[in-house]
């Protein structure tokens, strides 16, 4: 009897020290599952491959210079192993890396200022669990006066705005595209034209002269509607989808990033709440 009674009582507390161990395991697998998805969304695959994944070295050519992504794989030495997560927070949030120098905003921290704790740690538990890239980062190419970091203090003042807040006037699913549009996927970065000093204008997403690789990104705010302003919320979806017009054609450009990297990654919930955001603001 007194066997038996050790045996169970054995038993349980083996069972649930198992128990224990495995929900620490179970909930760093959905936070890498979460923070691969908010990575997806992001388009972060886009701006920070090239050779190797997260290794950084993307070139990116502006009237200012040229700009190289950063390694953002979890090395210790060249990439953000060994950030803590109010680092990385500070980081995506103000543009402020550990060593206290400011960020460039062909970083788009302006944007990512708008994501949620939550996704930007689950982001960071995704990066960590990646293989580390031994791939140095390059240093910008940039002329005076651009190559002044301190002066990025002053441009943050001039161009820093109020963080995004759900509108409590709009739907749930309105509120979710707004916050993909305006944060981790900022549509915002390319399709709004900036002034003189790189930061972005408050006419809105009315297109872009000087867009990545030098093209003319088109408006997402057409209140003309002669072209985007004319799509239904079906036209929107299915374009972000697989990148087709309502017309046939397909979108090309940096948005082939896009589509590979960012929309052709998303639910199928959260391509209906950009395309109801985006066709909200030519049609309010």
């Amino acid at each position: 009897m007194k066997i038996t009674n050790y045996l169970f009582i054995f038993s349980t507390l083996f069972f649930s020290v198992l128990a224990a161990s495995t929900v620490p395991a179970t909930e760093r697998e959905e936070a890498i599952a979460r923070g691969e998805y908010v990575f997806d969304i992001g388009g972060c695959a886009s701006c920070h491959t090239k050779d190797m994944p997260l290794g950084g070295g993307v070139e990116l050519v502006t009237e200012f210079g040229t700009f190289f992504s950063p390694n953002i794989s979890p090395d210790t030495q060249y990439g953000i192993g060994g950030w803590s997560n109010d680092q990385f927070i500070k980081a995506m949030r103000e543009g402020i890396s550990p060593d206290g120098e400011h960020y460039y905003p062909a970083f788009p921290y302006t944007s990512y200022a708008n994501m949620t704790t939550k996704d930007l740690l689950d982001l960071k538990v995704y990066l960590d669990a990646q293989a580390p890239v031994s791939e140095i980062t390059f240093p910008h190419e940039l002329g005076f006066p651009f190559n002044q970091r301190a002066l990025l203090g002053v441009w943050k003042l001039i161009n820093t705005e109020d963080s995004w807040t759900p509108d409590p006037n709009q739907s749930d699913n309105w509120n979710r595209g707004s916050y993909l549009a305006n944060g981790p996927s900022h549509c915002t970065q390319c399709h709004t034209p900036r002034n003189l000093i790189g930061g972005l204008q408050e006419d809105g997403m009315v297109g872009n002269k000087k867009g990545p690789e030098g093209e003319n990104v088109p408006p997402l705010l057409d209140v003309s509607k002669l072209a985007f302003g004319g799509w239904s919320e079906e036209d929107i979806a299915f374009a972000l989808e697989i990148g087709m017009t309502p017309e046939g054609d397909f979108l090309g450009g940096s948005m082939n990033h896009v589509l590979e990297n960012t929309t052709g990654k998303m639910t199928a919930e959260d391509i209906e709440a950009l395309a109801e955001y985006l066709y909200s603001l030519n049609n309010p």
